[in-house]
């Protein structure tokens, strides 16, 4: 039988699931509306218009979504996690009202130009509208990362008071934003977002290519949404190698479990895939011997810190499921940065939009950045046992 807490952390960890898929798609598509009514400004062409007040009503609709699943999120942390909402109140109620005065004010004033003003603004005004809007998304984004960031790496804060009446208090608030783990961990969370948006534009525009539908116009949006897919994909390369950096220096423990290293202080394999045994302390796979090594030292041979060094209450809980859910996340990735060459040469070539065996792949593909953005979260949360972090 499950006890309360158990009960509260899937509850929650439910809540954010769900209310995760909404905010990167407003993130993602406000770039890219961005770039469509851009085009439109530039050159004029009807098209990009019509396509910029297409996608702007998706856009609402999962803004909408985001922001009323996000409040349940917020009534949560006080039902299920009312000593610890006490305990880092001043902490997170600092991110949490800087992400409502300078993030959702600023997305929320322009959105409404956004929606209600083409007709009764100048399309400049209208372009800066749609621009602020973005902004403001990234800006929310920013705040709430801070916030998660600080329960992995917690920084400029000391405890005041005793016992029950203890609590975490704010003594460097940019510190407390600069935490050694904030800034790698937005970039990657922007990353994951643009791919999500350009990857529901793709799949959307693939799907009436496939049906012969609004031909002309959704090759324009595909173009759009596969550039950026291309340019993102491969730059997360750099933001996640960077992340794990910050992971082996910061939170070493969570980087042994993420490859299933075991040894106290041995060089590191990196697994392709495989299935990690706790009670054996074993992982069956595909590896490279001493692929983790170098990635982190650039050197096959120097040593990692493994899972035995740290003692069992500050290892991660089920090593297994982050060994997977990070495998999973890393090879959408790779899957995605192939998808997006292979589709950019056949643009060179002039041939994309003839194959349709690759156009059926990218009308599916919208789920891929959706479920890696969900396993990465997993895998950060599950991986932190110890420390602040609330889910794990």
């Amino acid at each position: 039988m499950m006890d309360t807490e158990i009960l509260a952390r899937i509850q929650f960890a439910f809540t954010i699931a769900f209310h995760y898929i909404y905010p990167p798609l407003s993130i993602g598509l406000g770039l890219i509306m961005v770039f469509m009514e851009g085009m439109y400004l530039k050159t004029g062409n009807k098209q990009y218009e019509i396509l910029t007040r297409f996608w702007l009503k998706i856009f609402a609709i999962t803004f909408g979504i985001g922001v009323a699943t996000g409040i349940i999120m917020e009534f949560e942390f006080g039902t299920n996690w009312a000593v610890y909402s006490r305990y880092v109140g001043d902490i997170f109620g600092s991110a949490l009202a800087a992400e409502g005065l300078f993030a959702f004010g600023l997305e929320s004033a322009f959105l409404g130009i956004l929606l209600f003003g083409w007709n009764r603004v100048s399309p400049r005004v209208h372009f800066i509208s749609t621009i602020g809007v973005f902004l403001g998304s990234m800006f929310s984004a920013v705040w709430i990362v801070v916030a998660n960031s600080w329960q992995q790496t917690p920084a400029g804060y000391h405890i005041v008071g005793e016992g029950f009446n203890a609590r975490a208090e704010v003594t460097d608030f940019w510190a407390m934003v600069f935490n050694p783990s904030s800034v790698d961990r937005i970039i990657h969370v922007w990353q994951g977002a643009f791919l999500a948006g350009a990857f529901l534009v793709l799949s959307v525009h693939a799907y009436y290519l496939l049906k012969g539908r609004y031909v002309e116009i959704s090759k324009k949006a595909f173009k759009i949404a596969l550039g950026l897919a291309t340019i993102i994909s491969l730059t997360q390369l750099i933001s996640g190698h960077s992340s794990a950096d910050g992971v082996a220096v910061n939170q070493p423990a969570k980087l042994a479990a993420m490859e299933g290293h075991y040894e106290k202080s041995a060089p590191a394999d990196l697994y392709l895939f495989g299935w990690v045994d706790d009670e054996t302390q074993e992982v069956t796979g595909i590896k490279l011997p001493g692929g983790l090594s170098f990635l982190v030292h650039q050197d096959f041979e120097e040593p990692i810190t493994g899972l035995n060094a740290f003692p069992k209450d500050e290892r991660p809980g089920q090593v297994n499921a982050v060994f997977q859910f990070y495998h999973i996340m890393i090879s959408i990735g790779m899957f995605l940065i192939g998808l997006t060459l292979y589709a950019s040469f056949l643009w060179w070539r002039g041939t994309l939009f003839e194959k349709k065996w690759l156009l059926k792949i990218f009308a599916f593909s919208v789920l891929l950045p959706q479920i890696a953005n969900q396993v990465g979260w997993f895998a950060a949360e599950m991986g932190s046992n110890h420390g602040l972090s609330m889910v794990t």
